[in-house]
């Protein structure tokens, strides 16, 4: 896209000044002839009798119902027996209209212990602490859903990416729409931030960093993917989840051309590091809280692996060979440890060891159809998944004792228990019913 059609979009949007509070809703009409790829996402929309129908059919299985666990089979295989992690969901969410497709990113975790989740065109808020739901906003435009959705690091922001190539940041702790930045038209399937600057990763391989602060937001264009960008993580500060990643850091990719690359903050013309040893899509991207420098890597069904980077020598620490489609993965603050959610064939989510790549634990069959996503709770002991089967499960997979510190200080400060319920007698009687209703 050229300058000038760069230069139109951002004179029609708003943007978020210094002040937030001086924000308005942006109310501006998208251009209905853009568009982006559905992937057949249009028949997941799903109207709000048809939602609330299907919340009210079914019922959420706590770790105390007997359906849950047994009626898929699931069990926990250790290999340490001091590490023991539950084939039973502590918690399960209903989600209708989950759009079943591997490239998008359609969970996160804020800091504020709030867990957004975007079912077709709409995306809803659960509050973890008070088990509140609330939809945050509903796309206006015929056949739009949502790609991607991003919280800001100090979770006062989501940032959400649209089939039709715009990003929209809200708000959260006043629900409102306070930008919308336009100027593509291939949809945004992946998004990270670092400070005000936020990345977004779109369906022709572009990154976009946009400065959410500038009314030109589009900041630069990083080009060194031919497919779907996926995967987009930038390197975090580990020692205080409120301070953003440095706007001198690193910026990993992931795309459907089966390339990694590492991006430097200062230097955005090419990648600082590239790599092309996965045999599919690379869309499962983590940084390592607990050793500089190591990024983690997952490709897709035709490739299983997950690599370990060294970002500062360019050279592979371990590989790890399993036996699904790779689909997230996420460290163990407390241990030297990660977790591994994949699609098909297993639908299963596996927890090693590292360095030595021991099993430690595996859940088969934790969903009856692919994990497409997950995140962690901000204490770092839950970690979500959510599958094209429309539930998201939550489970217990780290421990933290409070006499033992962190190996990433992010986590383990005074959090409650994410999956706590201000109605007792609701948690006693298993009755965890849907939670993402419409209101």
């Amino acid at each position: 896209m050229s300058s000038n059609d760069d230069q139109k979009a951002t004179s029609v949007d708003r943007y978020i000044t210094r002040d937030v509070d001086s924000c308005q809703l942006d109310s501006h009409p998208r251009d209905s002839s853009s568009s982006g790829t559905n992937n057949g996402a249009s028949s997941s929309r799903v109207s709000r009798e048809q939602r609330e129908e299907a919340m009210m059919g079914k019922e959420g299985r706590g770790k105390g119902s007997a359906s849950a666990g047994n009626h898929h089979g699931l069990s926990s295989t250790t290999t340490n027996p001091r590490r023991q992690v539950s084939g039973i969901p502590e918690r399960v969410l209903d989600a209708p209209g989950l759009i079943d497709d591997y490239y998008l990113n359609l969970t996160d975790w804020s800091v504020d212990n709030i867990l957004a989740i975007a079912l077709g065109e709409s995306v809803y808020l659960w509050n973890a602490e008070t088990g509140n739901v609330s939809q945050l906003c509903a796309l206006q435009e015929e056949g739009c859903y949502v790609a991607s959705v991003k919280f800001s690091s100090d979770g006062h922001y989501l940032a959400l990416g649209t089939s039709e190539g715009a990003v929209h940041i809200y708000d959260i702790d006043e629900a409102r729409l306070l930008r919308k930045m336009l100027g593509r038209v291939s949809r945004v399937s992946s998004l990270s931030w670092s400070g005000t600057i936020l990345s977004a990763g779109a369906l022709d391989g572009s990154i976009w960093n946009h400065d959410v602060q500038a009314a030109r937001h589009k900041a630069a264009e990083l080009l060194g993917h031919r497919a779907e960008v996926c995967g987009l993580a930038w390197k975090p500060h580990f020692d205080d989840p409120l301070t953003p990643s440095s706007p001198q850091g690193l910026l990993a990719s992931g795309a459907n051309d089966n390339l990694v690359n590492v991006w430097d903050a200062r230097n955005t013309n090419e990648p600082r590091m590239t790599k092309n040893n996965h045999r599919a899509a690379v869309k499962a991207i983590a940084w390592c809280p607990w050793q500089a420098n190591m990024l983690a890597t997952g490709g897709g069904t035709s490739d299983k692996m997950v690599h370990f980077w060294n970002v500062n020598t360019s050279s592979r620490l371990q590989s790890l060979e399993t036996r699904s489609q790779v689909t997230s993965i996420v460290f163990n603050p407390y241990a030297r440890e990660f977790l591994t959610t994949h699609g098909l064939p297993d639908m299963h989510f596996s927890i090693h060891s590292f360095p030595g790549l021991q099993l430690v634990a595996d859940v088969p069959k934790a969903h009856d159809t692919r994990i497409l996503h997950s995140a962690i709770s901000p204490d770092g002991c839950i970690v979500v998944t959510a599958s094209s089967d429309e539930n998201l499960k939550f489970w217990r997979v780290f421990e933290n004792k409070r006499a033992k510190t962190p190996l990433n200080p992010v986590f383990g400060k005074a959090y409650p228990n994410p999956l706590s319920s201000k109605d007792t007698n609701q948690q006693d009687n298993n009755l965890f019913r849907a939670s993402f209703e419409l209101r």
